[in-house]
């Protein structure tokens, strides 16, 4: 029989504000699923995970755990208040039984010694903490919100192969595509209140979700239609019998009903930036520069041009000197030795990570107007502020709303909608895509596209890189900078490298190369797949879609409540056929993935 869900949300409701941001929302996890819960910034999926875990209540609803089952929740903001070390924070997350060695060794994997001081650590190093905590103790169920933010890359490799070995049900909540594609079994949208289930990965989702929206809308249009028919009728045929005229009209007085309560989705955001007289050709030129603080050296005998139009993506481990780079070549900072010749008429336009500029206390409209009224100076032209909110999807209702209430997400696009009002030719970037939702991110990669300046982008995300960047500067390591042509993959085709996660995030003391083995590891003496391999990595696709169909066809049958008192030994024969089709599904990515592996590696050899 089909093992019962470990969590299952029925119909949660819960209003804020006067508007209901959860209207039937819900969704189940059986043990081992690993399920993604995507949405726009706001639209409730960090409140209705919070309600998962039974930290918040909903107004009404139903909340199930089975008995006994473990949960571990990663929220966006960890606290780590009240905790003297690192240690004791990750400790504090254990259960009875749990292996205590199991801390000290995720903190040390993750670059950390459990010593440090809980309140002096960066938001990097916090989240590290955070992840060691919820992953220590191998639990049940792990509820990840935004499991990425702050990580570097190394780090993020790290966790997507960490995750992949665990045995864990898994809800995550990431704007990362990568790290969807690779863990996502399964799909739950939030829109307007409700979720929607698909139960296939994260790379067919955009596909899915165009196609509903797109029968939404002819179904409006259908509904518009009758409207109109009856409106006719009300105009030229009430000449029937009258009980059957008050009929007519109550039916048409229903159908207007359903259009107002129609939620139609968001409209999207009209992002674009202010572009200011163009720069001279040379932006920025760096010189034999290096930089060091004490003696941590950051930047060594660096030389490199940034040309108008350029976008250089700046990749590295956390504390490698991204950010000090960018203040380097941005001429905010002086190199301790060597040049930098910043061009001539820049106008500099900065997004910082930590969001400083943000005043909590303040409320929506204040940070985009400066308290001064109700317009917003856009480029060269005033706006009132409603309507530029609404390019950076904001609900006029929400313009009163103090900042400091406002999700991680929608603190992004209200520091992006100020950054963009101001006219530029360099947008300096540093990890622009914190929090920001999948469709958000979709529309920043077109504006940059369309950007005639220049782009200085720090960013661990690898999808958003590979559209993005012309360039990719990746730190080696000892203040080395290499800069490679194309986005995030094409460098790591060029480094031969199939991946960073593979080096140490806080580098160990050097060791000796051991004296070659008299029977060393076999290296592939082909520099192609078999023929057999080849075929079966051409045939797998296919394989794969047809079992996800199999398995969404079973799980349809299961779902009808009335199955097994009517076909008892119906139901058991379908669940065995489902547990048969999930097993042979995992084979067969397993198995493509092993195949795209070795692809790859054979490729890059």
């Amino acid at each position: 029989m089909a093992l019962p869900p470990l969590l299952l949300l029925q119909d949660i409701t819960l209003t804020l504000g006067g508007a209901p941001l959860l209207d039937g929302a819900g969704f189940g996890v059986s043990p081992g699923e690993r399920i993604c819960l995507v949405g726009r910034n706001g639209c409730g999926k960090s409140t209705l995970l919070r309600i998962a875990t039974g930290e918040l209540q909903a107004d009404s609803g139903t909340r199930f755990l089975q008995p006994g089952t473990t949960v571990r929740y990663l929220p966006q903001e960890p606290d780590l208040s009240g905790f003297e070390t690192t240690l004791d924070y990750v400790l504090a997350g254990m259960g009875p039984g749990d292996p205590d060695y199991r801390a000290a060794a995720l903190l040390s994997e993750l670059g950390m010694t459990g010593r440090e001081n809980p309140a002096n650590l960066s938001g990097g190093e916090a989240r590290r903490c955070a992840l060691a905590r919820a992953l220590a103790p191998e639990p049940d169920l792990l509820l990840l919100d935004e499991p990425t933010n702050h990580l570097d890359m190394p780090t993020i490799e790290w966790l997507e192969r960490e995750l992949l070995s665990l045995s864990s049900a898994m809800v995550i909540i990431s704007h990362d595509r990568r790290l969807l594609e690779t863990l996502s079994r399964s799909v739950v949208w939030l829109d307007r209140g409700v979720t929607r289930r698909l139960d296939q990965g994260f790379a067919r989702f955009e596909t899915w979700r165009e196609e509903v929206l797109e029968q939404e809308e002819r179904d409006a249009h259908k509904l518009d239609r009758q409207i109109a028919r009856e409106e006719d009728w009300m105009r030229y045929g009430v000449t029937a019998r009258r009980k059957r005229n008050v009929r007519r009209v109550a039916e048409l007085a229903a159908l207007r009903q359903t259009r107002r309560e129609a939620i139609k989705p968001a409209t999207g955001a009209k992002m674009e930036a202010r572009e200011a007289e163009l720069s001279g050709k040379l932006v920025s030129v760096a010189e034999d520069i290096s930089k060091s603080y004490g003696e941590h050296t950051v930047v060594r005998d660096l030389d490199l041009r940034i040309l108008r139009g350029d976008r250089l993506g700046i990749v590295g481990a956390n504390g490698a000197g991204k950010s000090t780079l960018l203040r380097l070549m941005t001429g905010q900072d002086t190199p301790d030795s060597g040049t930098v010749t910043v061009g001539t008429a820049l106008s500099i336009v900065t997004l910082d990570q930590q969001r400083r500029q943000l005043d909590p206390n303040r409320t929506l409209a204040d940070t985009l107007t400066g308290g001064g009224g109700d317009m917003v100076q856009v480029g060269h032209e005033k706006r009132h502020v409603i309507g530029y909110m609404k390019d950076f999807m904001f609900r006029p209702e929400q313009a009163r709303t103090p900042v400091g209430v406002l999700s991680g997400g929608e603190r992004g696009r209200l520091m992006l909608a100020c950054a963009l009002a101001r006219p530029s030719n360099l947008l300096v970037l540093d990890e622009p895509t914190n929090d920001l939702d999948l469709e958000t991110l979709d529309l920043l990669q077109d504006m940059l596209a369309q950007y005639a300046g220049t782009v200085l982008l720090v960013s661990h995300d690898r999808d958003f890189l590979d559209r993005v960047a012309s360039s990719v500067l990746m730190a080696e390591g000892e203040g080395r900078w290499v800069e490679y042509a194309g986005g995030y993959s094409d460098m790591l085709a060029q480094r031969q490298d199939e991946t960073l996660a593979a080096r140490p995030l806080a580098a160990p003391p050097a060791k000796a190369r051991p004296a070659q083995s008299a029977a060393p590891a076999p290296r592939p003496t082909s520099r192609k797949l078999s023929y057999k391999d080849q075929h079966a990595l051409e045939r797998l696709p296919g394989q794969i879609a047809d079992l996800e169909k199999e398995v969404e066809r079973l799980r349809a049958i299961l779902a009808d409540p009335g199955l097994y008192a009517r076909d008892p030994d119906g139901f058991t024969a379908t669940t065995l056929k489902l547990e048969k089709a999930q097993a042979d599904l995992t084979a067969a990515e397993e198995r493509w993935l092993e195949l795209e592996m070795l692809r790859e590696s054979l490729k890059a050899n």
